[in-house]
């Protein structure tokens, strides 16, 4: 099995990412600066470091057959709070860790990037292929790390995913993402607030991310840019199907925000990677964690709120 070293470890992916990656029977080091805490489990095979990735000096590196690149300032309203830091975090940082890699002869780099690299697109099959037409800083940062990576792919084996909108639990449990807030609301509230309705956006079950993260480790025959993401659904329909578990009602106001995202993942699928969750097996858990009292909800499962005290206060 592999020496696996995961930046970001302890995020709402990384948190289910890193157990995995153990019952695989891999050795894992992550790298976290635990602004949102720590949830991962102790393990024989695992090392936990709390670490900046832009301090790569501190970084360990020698003996890693393979990097997971997860760590950085994750969507558009927390890059706006500090453009530099954003950019520090999630470019210059980015440079320096796969270069280091190199150094070190790591074998295998995958970089979780983000489908909102595209924009807003009017093709109804938004491919890997497409121009990439960012809008935000965080979109930003996300094509300019990937241009960064791949500059280096004959030196080094670069996969880079790009994930839909993730929906499920994590012991860093995050409910500012549209599957999760929409269940978290009816929940809690007894309605759902929809703004808009129209916008599409695409969606992954978190345990399939997983398993896409586990189904390049094993693929090393794989490298380029794939999409990640498996359901196109409007807000108003992820709306509706929460409310066929849970009997409530819909509240429709104005948004400010009509844009629409779409991901197609034929590219992923061709090579013999099956989704086996969706978004209606997100509510579910997301509705059996809240009645079993271990869904949590604190600021840190709405990363605008952390990192506005954080950002704010450095």
């Amino acid at each position: 099995m592999s020496n696996i070293l995961v930046t970001g470890g302890c995020g709402y992916v990384g948190s289910m990412l890193v157990p995995a990656l153990l019952a695989d029977g891999h050795k894992v080091t992550t790298v976290d600066i635990m602004w949102f805490g720590n949830f991962l489990p102790d393990h024989k095979d695992l090392t936990v470091i709390k670490g900046d990735v832009r301090e790569i000096d501190s970084i360990p590196m020698k003996g890693f057959d393979s990097i997971i690149h997860l760590a950085n300032i994750a969507n558009d309203p927390s890059c706006d709070i500090d453009s530099k830091i954003s950019w520090e975090i999630n470019v210059l940082a980015s440079k320096f860790l796969i270069e280091k890699a190199i150094k070190n002869k790591v074998h295998q780099f995958i970089y979780a990037s983000s489908g909102s690299v595209y924009g807003v697109k009017d093709e109804p099959e938004v491919t890997e292929d497409l121009d990439l037409v960012p809008i935000s800083d965080y979109n930003k940062t996300k094509m300019i790390s990937e241009r960064v990576f791949l500059s280096y792919k004959e030196s080094i084996l670069v996969q880079i995913v790009r994930p839909a909108t993730i929906c499920g639990t994590s012991p860093r449990q995050r409910l500012d993402l549209s599957v999760n807030i929409l269940t978290y609301s009816a929940l809690k509230n007894g309605k759902i607030k929809v703004f808009g309705g129209d916008q599409t956006r695409p969606n992954i079950h978190m345990k399939d991310m997983i398993r896409v993260y586990q189904y390049f480790l094993s693929r090393e025959d794989l490298s380029g840019i794939y999409n990640a993401g498996f359901e196109n659904i409007s807000i108003m329909d992820i709306a509706k199907m929460v409310t066929k578990h849970l009997p409530v009602g819909i509240e429709v106001s104005e948004s400010n925000d009509p844009r629409s995202y779409r991901q197609n993942s034929d590219k992923l699928i061709a090579t013999g990677f099956v989704q086996k969750y969706g978004v209606e097996d997100g509510i579910k858990e997301i509705i059996e964690a809240y009645k079993a009292g271990t869904l949590r909800d604190d600021d840190n499962c709405y990363n605008i709120k952390t990192m506005k005290k954080i950002l704010t206060t450095a």
